[in-house]
């Protein structure tokens, strides 16, 4: 057992002891989750799930169907995993010029994308106590001090605190090679390091060969502009089709 210490719950005010080496307290008064870190106690906040597994899925699906993704990938990615999870993030609030700033930064070390990026959830944050049902997500612990980021952050301090962020993360196969995205299941936006791209060969080829014949057309032209007028005409629409085929078969 280490040293005891002691400090006033941030909702109730009641006196808490703990351990010294403590990182999560619970207040016996109020049964609060106080988060405790070297610059001092804070609340312990999370933010609920607005966003279940299936729309989650469904993201991913929308998103997989963009242009700048492989073909089908939204057809054909497999699913290899989805887990519920709740990712830790300080939340600093901080006088800048008069003005209130709030910053995010995480808590927790990570090389999963988007997790540097999140933003202020736009459902009201609820303080974490025993009356918050997390549903079975896993709850990702801190290992990065609060302190790591006060001293760097601008403007006077107001506010502290350590915020859980429910996320989903999403594991698919596609062509044999595992992939895995982020979705923010609080404001519901999706992230991803490296997925799957669609060639863009095909098309720069067909930009090619329409390049050059726009230059074979223009010196026709200058003998004859009417021919050379037919013969550019010609060449957009078969430009146009070249790239739908491209477009349909890439």
């Amino acid at each position: 057992m280490g040293n005891l210490a002691s400090i006033k719950c941030p909702k109730c005010a009641a006196p808490v002891t703990f351990d010294a080496d403590s990182k999560f307290v619970k207040c016996t008064y109020c049964d609060s989750q106080v988060f405790i870190d070297k610059s001092g106690a804070g609340f312990y906040y999370a933010a609920p799930f607005m966003v279940d597994e299936t729309n989650a899925v469904g993201m991913f699906r929308r998103w997989a169907a963009g242009s700048t993704k492989a073909k089908d990938l939204d057809r054909l990615a497999q699913i290899a995993g989805v887990q519920k999870k709740y990712f830790p993030v300080y939340m600093f609030k901080r006088d800048v010029n008069g003005k209130e700033a709030v910053i995010l930064q995480p808590a927790g070390s990570t090389t999963l994308p988007g997790l540097h990026s999140l933003k202020v959830p736009a459902t009201d944050l609820k303080v974490f106590d025993a009356s918050f049902d997390v549903g079975g997500a896993e709850m990702i612990k801190p290992d990065i001090e609060m302190a790591a980021y006060a001293d760097k952050l601008p403007g006077t301090p107001k506010e502290q605190a350590l915020v859980f962020f429910p996320i989903w993360k999403l594991e698919y196969v596609f062509n044999q090679k595992r992939y895995e995205v982020i979705i923010d299941a609080s404001a519901g936006e999706l992230f991803s390091a490296d997925f799957p791209t669609r060639s863009s060969m095909a098309y720069m080829a067909v930009a090619g060969l329409g390049f050059v014949a726009f230059i074979a057309e223009g010196l026709v032209a200058t003998m004859s502009l009417p021919v050379g007028l037919v013969l550019m005409g010609v060449t957009v629409v078969g430009v146009f089709m070249a790239a739908l085929h491209v477009a349909r078969r890439m």
